[in-house]
This record gives structure tokens, C-alpha cells and sequence, in this order.
């Protein structure tokens, strides 16, 4: 019966003629979610503020809507993995939520969640089971995208665990024809390239708004300079398909949390930043330092993750623990850059380039300016050589805009 079952969904999805056209991810999806610093804490007996629970959640959309980041843009509240009760309901078959760490349901979460002009996300498992051991939606793919959408959910982050790989490039589009049919739209966030050693990217971004590529991010520096790393190298050249609808996402905003220098919190926000990615963090907003969550509400920072033309940065240079990253942003023939020192002890390290030398063509003039604080550094024509110092685990984050 799944055989026949998953017959008529792929050819229910040939003759869908627009794939994905459900008008989200214009730019970078961004909000919070729970998985980095919350994990899969079920203990609410003996950890109530902090285990996965309707109140964590509710907590975070509080914080989201009263300090400031719902209006700089965070207007998501994702919940992941963990949320479900260990099974289904027997008659229906449908999703239940953990009746003691959810006891209102999904519904009155997501209720709650609008009444703060945000949204919810829920997590799934293309699988049996999720890689928590709940259940899974191999074979319930239409059921459990009626069911988020009768709760009122608006994202959803579809797992690989307990699933055969091969099937991937059958299941993930069936799963997206279902929410689609569903008329609600749902943000579609599928872990799908991160199971396999060479992702169809073309494919994976006609059906999902954005998708895991990498490992899982830890609070480290290391886990950080990793996934800035693997996204230099951009095996598989998956930055050519990232654009409005459909963004690479090399996971969670760590800032406010425990692994980070100040200095390493630039690092991320600028290179997510650079890389178009969605921004979603997770931390607990109940605690997060002033300078933290000014770090993450940083305009000009927002300004380069939401720009409009949704070009992924490319990393253009790399010698000795630095890298330099190059992305093109408004107005057009202007460029967001990152210099990075990614070594972890020595002196500060001078970096000179012109945009010239970078590959950028013709023969404009340009306003710099410096990201974070905005600062105006100069003009300079595109042969002109810019210098500037650069500390260990540091960046240097710039805007060079077209004059005209």
C-alpha cells in the first residue's frame, strides 16, 4: 500500500505545475528555535523553566515580542523535536502533543503565538520515528500537513531520521505537495541534502523554502568555524540555487549563549550575514546579555541577511587564517564583504585588497562603510587599495555602496 500510495503522490506532483509557490522566504527566514540550547529536555518535574514544554515556548514568543526582536524581523517561534506525545492517536492516526508538557494542544500554542504578531513552526521526521524516538511521518505525510495546518502552524522543519536516503528525492516533494494542497503557507524547511554525500541542490530547491546541508551547530568557535568553512567550499557549488524562496541554512544563531567570545558573536552574525542564511536563534531570551541581543537586533546587519537580491556571499580569498567573503547587495553594483582572522592566537593581521583584485569588473566609485556601527570610512574607486587590522577570531564587516 505505501508503494501504490507514494505511485500516485509523485504523479500528483508531476502534473502540479509550480512547485513550492507558496510566496514565503522572499528573504531569510528569521526567528528563534529551540533545539541548540534546549535540546530534547523532557524533565519538566525537576527543570520546569527549561524542558520542552508550552511554556518554554510561550516564554520565547513573550521575550521575542517585548524586547525588541519581533520588530526587528524574528517572527518565528520553532518548536523541535521532542513535542510529541510517543504515539499517535489510534483512531485518527494524527500527531498528539504531550499532554502533560502541552496540555492546552498545538492549537492554543499557535493561538497564542499570533496574538503576539509571530508565527509557529513545528518539527517533523521524514521517517519512522524522529531522531528523538517520536513519532515519525513516513507513512502519514498527508495527515500530519492537514493536522499542522488545522493548528494553525506556519513553518515546518522536516527531519531524516529512521529513513531511507534514496527515497528522499521522492518523499520530501510529497510532503511539500501536501502542505501546499493544504492552502495555508507553511514555511518548508527540509533537512534533506544534510543526509547525503551529493545533494541534487537544483531539486532540493524547487520543493523546500530552505534545507540543512551540514552538521548539526554546537556552541563552540570550532562548530562556527566549521560551518563557515564548509560553506567556503561550497562543494556542490549549492550557493548558485540560494535566492528569494529558497536559502541554504547552516543552522542556529548561537549568540547569547555560553561558547562564544564577543568577538566570535560578530563572526557569526556578519557570516550569516554574508551567507543569506536564515537567522534563527537559539538561546534563552529570558537571559541574553544587552550587548548580545544588540548584536542580534544589529540593523545593518539585518540590512545585508534580508537584502533583496538574496545572493549568497562566496568566500573569494583565503590565505593564512584569512579569509575574504564577497557578496553583491542593493542598490545594484554595490557589495557586502567580511575579512575574517580565523586563527586562534598570533598578532592582529593587516589585510589590504581592492574591490578590483576581487573580481569585481568596470571602473566605479564606491561609499564604504562599516557594518555594525555604520561608521562612513570613505570613497574609493574599484582599483583602490583598502586596509584595515583584523584581530584574532574577529571580523571586519563592510559595505562598499555604489555611488549613483
Amino acid at each position: 500500500m505505501g508503494l501504490i500510495h507514494l505511485i500516485g503522490c509523485t504523479l500528483a506532483i508531476t502534473l502540479h505545475v509550480s512547485a513550492l509557490d507558496n510566496g514565503l522566504a522572499r528573504t531569510p527566514p528569521m526567528g528563534w528555535l529551540s533545539w541548540q540550547r534546549f535540546r530534547c529536555n523532557t524533565d519538566c518535574d525537576n527543570d520546569p523553566l527549561n524542558c520542552i514544554s508550552e511554556r518554554l515556548y510561550k516564554d520565547m514568543a513573550d521575550r521575542l515580542a517585548a524586547d525588541g526582536y519581533r520588530d526587528a524581523g524574528y517572527e518565528y517561534v520553532n518548536i523541535d523535536d521532542c513535542w510529541a506525545a510517543l504515539q499517535r492517536d489510534p483512531v485518527t492516526l494524527r500527531l498528539v502533543a504531550d499532554p502533560k508538557r502541552f496540555p492546552s494542544g498545538i492549537k492554543a500554542l499557535a493561538d497564542y503565538v499570533h496574538s503576539k504578531g509571530l508565527k509557529l513552526g513545528i518539527y517533523g521526521d521524514m521517517g519512522v520515528y524522529t531522531c528523538g524516538g517520536y513519532p515519525g511521518s513516513k507513512f502519514t505525510l498527508k495527515t500530519d500537513a492537514d493536522t499542522f495546518a488545522e493548528w494553525g502552524v506556519d513553518s515546518l522543519k522536516l527531519d531524516g531520521c529512521y529513513s531511507n536516503t534514496d527515497d528522499f528525492t521522492v518523499a520530501y516533494p510529497i510532503m511539500e505537495f501536501y502542505l501546499n494542497r493544504t492552502g495555508r503557507p507553511i514555511l518548508y524547511s527540509c533537512s534533506w541534502p544534510a543526509y547525503q554525500s551529493t545533494p541534487d541542490y537544483p531539486r532540493i530547491a524547487e520543493f523546500c523554502n530552505i534545507w540543512r546541508n551540514y552538521d548539526d551547530i554546537d556552541d563552540s568557535w570550532d562548530s562556527v568555524k566549521s560551518i563557515i568553512q564548509f560553506y567556503g567550499d561550497d562543494k556542490g557549488n549549492f550557493s548558485s540555487v540560494a535566492g528569494p524562496g529558497n536559502f541554504n541554512d547552516p543552522d542556529m544563531i548561537i549568540i547569547g549563549d555560553k561558547g562564544l567570545s564577543e568577538s566570535q558573536e560578530e563572526v557569526q552574525m556578519a557570516m550569516w550575514a554574508m551567507m543569506a542564511a536564515p537567522l534563527f536563534l537559539s538561546n534563552d531570551l529570558r537571559n541574553v546579555s544587552d550587548r548580545a541581543r544588540n548584536l542580534i537586533q544589529n540593523k545593518g546587519a539585518i540590512e545585508i541577511n534580508q537584502d533583496p537580491f538574496g545572493i549568497q556571499g562566496k568566500r573569494v580569498q583565503q590565505a593564512n587564517g584569512i579569509q575574504i567573503w564577497l557578496r553583491p547587495v542593493v542598490p545594484a553594483g554595490s557589495y557586502a564583504f567580511a575579512i575574517l582572522n580565523l586563527n586562534d592566537g598570533g598578532y592582529v593581521s593587516s589585510v589590504s585588497f581592492s574591490l578590483a583584485g576581487l573580481g569585481v569588473p568596470g571602473n566605479d566609485h564606491y561609499y564604504l562603510n562599516e557594518v555594525f556601527s555604520g561608521l562612513y570610512l570613505g570613497g574609493y574607486n574599484v582599483n583602490d587599495t583598502f586596509t584595515v587590522k583584523v584581530d584574532v577570531s574577529s571580523v571586519f564587516f563592510g559595505k562598499f555602496k555604489k555611488w549613483g
